[in-house]
């Protein structure tokens, strides 16, 4: 699809629905039926749209909704989606009540948010749903295993209180090829649960399981995962694809979801020797001809990417020079035939035979893909499309 002329957005993200439907198949196939699948849509879905990611995925069979923070749950249930939805991040204690009146999950793991959990239960009219979090060796959130115990029996004393879920999260799965680590905190998780069920104390849910845990351990399915990066079609690591093919398991087909496009708002031919840009970075060797892009690294396209990245125009590999600026950058369409004003560019995704990735972008950023695609700024319109 591209933009319709005259159209009044400079650029936009297309979402496109069957990559993502596909990619949530290839998962499903991976858990097999017995167990929930649980969207990652924190980050404004990884960059890709937190409302119509979450109507896509729910429609399409994700059994629950996670995402990070209050407000990006209070969003979907403002959209209206109804599923079940966890937020693994933190509920500030004054939401509590607001976070329960509006059937939220949340993630629990301090003293002091069990001592408000009854009152805001009461004062919302109905119980509180927990997670509690387990610290097996990340060293961010979490109780520790051998607090656990007493921690869930506290909880599960107050009134309005329901103890759903405990889970966990891995810290060294998607940058290694080795299992040490992820196979230590797999066995903490298992020691929390067993001393849990040994006391009496029934939790039902349990979740560990991300992307890269998901591709690569079945042991680490317990009845419910979580995938985040993989369910936008990419890959946590090359790490975790050559995990896959070591360890002789199928590398999920995964599709990229997203294409970010923009509109060309001048073409200009500038002589050799000319500056480009910002602090002069960038100096022409012939007569060139540039092409004025209307995104910056306020929209997510990052300064890292000055003089380094590509993007395409009518099907070719343009690169960009000069400092990307906070709103503009240029790219040289000396080589491209017939570019003109308001043509199409795009950042990420296919023109033609050609294709600029999130990981490759991210390779000159000297970061991941999670990054690239999360980054994108959320008053960038997100656009379906089939």
């Amino acid at each position: 699809m591209t933009f319709i002329p005259g159209g009044r957005f400079l650029q936009r993200v297309e979402v496109s629905r069957a990559a993502l439907v596909h990619n949530l198949t290839e998962f499903r196939r991976l858990l097999g039926p017995r167990r929930r699948l649980l969207a990652v849509v924190k980050a404004n879905a990884y960059g890709h749209g937190l409302v119509e990611v979450s109507r896509i995925v729910a429609a399409a069979g994700a059994d629950w909704l996670g995402v990070n923070s209050l407000e990006e749950g209070l969003a979907l249930r403002d959209a209206g989606l109804g599923a079940p939805v966890l937020v693994l991040g933190y509920v500030p204690l004054a939401a509590l009540a607001e976070a329960i009146a509006r059937d939220l999950r949340f993630t629990v793991y301090n003293e002091e948010t069990l001592q408000r959990l009854g009152p805001a239960a009461a004062r919302a009219g109905r119980s509180a749903r927990i997670h509690v979090k387990v610290e097996t060796g990340t060293h961010r959130q979490g109780v520790r295993r051998e607090e656990v115990v007493r921690f869930v029996r506290r909880a599960q004393r107050i009134p309005g209180v329901v103890v759903e879920g405990l889970s966990s999260h891995f810290a060294n799965i998607e940058d290694t090829t080795s299992d040490a680590y992820p196979a230590q905190q797999l066995a903490a998780f298992r020691e929390a649960g067993r001393r849990v069920r040994e006391a009496g104390l029934r939790v039902p849910l349990r979740h560990m399981s991300c992307t890269a845990a998901a591709m690569l351990f079945p042991a680490t399915y317990f009845n419910m995962a979580r995938v985040g990066i993989g369910l936008y079609g990419l890959w946590p690591s090359k790490e975790t694809y050559l995990s896959c093919l070591l360890r002789k398991r199928t590398p999920p087909r995964l599709r990229p979801v997203l294409s970010w496009k923009a509109r060309i708002v001048q073409v200009k031919d500038v002589p050799a020797g000319a500056f480009v840009g910002y602090g002069c970075s960038y100096r022409t060797t012939r007569r060139t001809r540039l092409a004025v892009v209307p995104v910056g690294y306020f929209d997510g396209y990052s300064r890292g990417f000055s003089n380094a990245a590509h993007v395409l125009v009518k099907g070719r590999r343009a690169p960009v020079r000069g400092r990307v600026a906070m709103d503009f950058f240029t790219a040289d369409v000396t080589d491209v035939p017939g570019v003109g004003l308001e043509d199409e560019v795009v950042l990420i995704g296919r023109d033609g035979r050609e294709r600029i990735t999130a990981d490759q972008l991210a390779a000159l950023g000297g970061t991941i893909s999670y990054e690239v695609v999360s980054r994108i700024n959320p008053l960038v319109p997100r656009v379906v499309v089939r």
